[in-house]
């Protein structure tokens, strides 16, 4: 296993004016589902470097990355598409969320990441 989930110390600088300069739909999906623990139980980083890009939303536990995509992502592009096969390689799975569905429909948000933590995550016992 990679140490710390593929951590790249030279993009921490960049994290961290993105984590002081968020999207109102990433502060909203933050304080009212991700931080603390509060999905599920488990924890999330915001804004962190992962191999070569900085994840919106990471949890290390999951191998889950979830980013929250505003009008310049709203057709996938070529760069969106190599993103995800270069963090599905690092063996990431990424979801996305427009910033219209976290800001207009957080309850599906939450259903979907529910739905997909069931799924795939490990079991408490």
């Amino acid at each position: 296993m990679e140490p710390n989930n593929h951590y790249n110390r030279k993009l921490k600088p960049l994290a961290r004016n993105l984590r002081n300069d968020s999207t109102k739909a990433e502060i909203r999906l933050w304080c009212e589902l991700l931080s603390g623990k509060r999905l599920a139980g488990y924890g999330f980083r915001r804004q962190r470097p992962v191999g070569n890009y900085i994840a919106d939303f990471m949890c290390k536990e999951l191998k889950l990355i979830i980013e929250v995509d505003g009008y310049s992502h709203q057709f996938k592009t070529e760069a969106d598409i190599q993103r995800d096969a270069e963090l599905n390689a690092l063996d990431f799975t990424v979801l996305r969320f427009s910033d219209a569905e976290v800001m207009q429909d957080l309850p599906n948000v939450q259903r979907t990441l529910e739905a997909w933590i069931e799924q795939h995550g490990k079991s408490s016992g």
